[in-house]
């Protein structure tokens, strides 16, 4: 077995410290600036907004955005104007196309890890200082399912209901909120949850369906059980 002599091990960490770790540098800013010189125009003029690459947007004009948001990378945000639409279509099938005028708002300091997934045909209000963890997907229609002997992906959106998430929430890794949900201040949803129905402000809710399992009491300050 050769053994590398100790000088070039000493060369080797040298070269790493003057060349490596300063090109890492420079890269990690030069992505930050196409992130940010690549962000369309939104309905507004958010300031210190950061959403990592990779990401997709679909119809900026009609997403309102607060300050100092950050979402991680493989975000997804669409505000859907019609369905189907282009690519959803059948190229030899005639398709009545469903027209919307949608609405995604999304207050001051939010925080997404990563893959944070909003579709609105309606309107989706997310209020400040909510956090998400990875993996959320939350859309106020869902794909209709009336004919079984249709491709679903051709089919009506149907249910629609707006949704709102209001301030403070904490929202768990891998969770689906489904139309027509409102979770109310301060309230956590646990990792894995789909969110059918409303949440009360200051609850715990975990589960498939999201049952409330606790709640904040104001005169002990503490969580106590949902059925206390």
């Amino acid at each position: 077995m050769k053994i590398i002599p100790n000088f070039l091990k000493r060369l080797f960490r040298k070269s790493v410290r003057k060349f490596l770790v300063p090109l890492g540098i420079l890269l990690y800013e030069v992505r930050a600036e196409i992130e940010k010189a690549t962000l369309p125009k939104f309905g507004n003029k958010p300031t210190n907004l950061k959403i990592d690459l990779p990401r997709r947007i679909a119809n900026p004009e009609e997403i309102f955005l607060g300050d100092n948001i950050y979402i991680g990378p493989g975000s997804l945000l669409t505000a859907i104007a019609q369905y189907p639409s282009p690519v959803m279509r059948h190229p030899d099938k005639k398709h009545k196309i469903q027209e919307f005028k949608p609405k995604i708002i999304i207050g001051n300091r939010v925080t997404s890890t990563g893959n944070l997934q909003i579709a609105a045909v309606q309107e989706i209000i997310i209020e400040d200082d909510v956090m998400f963890a990875s993996n959320i997907n939350m859309t106020d229609g869902l794909h209709g399912y009336e004919n079984a002997n249709e491709p679903y992906k051709y089919q009506n959106i149907f249910r629609i209901a707006p949704i709102r998430i209001k301030r403070g929430c904490w929202i768990g890794q891998n969770v689906v909120i489904l139309p027509g949900v409102t979770i109310g201040e301060f309230s956590i949803i646990g990792a894995n949850s789909v969110v059918t129905k409303n949440i009360p402000d200051r609850c715990i809710a975990v589960g498939a369906p999201a049952k409330v399992v606790k709640k904040w009491d104001d005169t002990d300050q503490r969580w106590i059980p949902a059925d206390d």
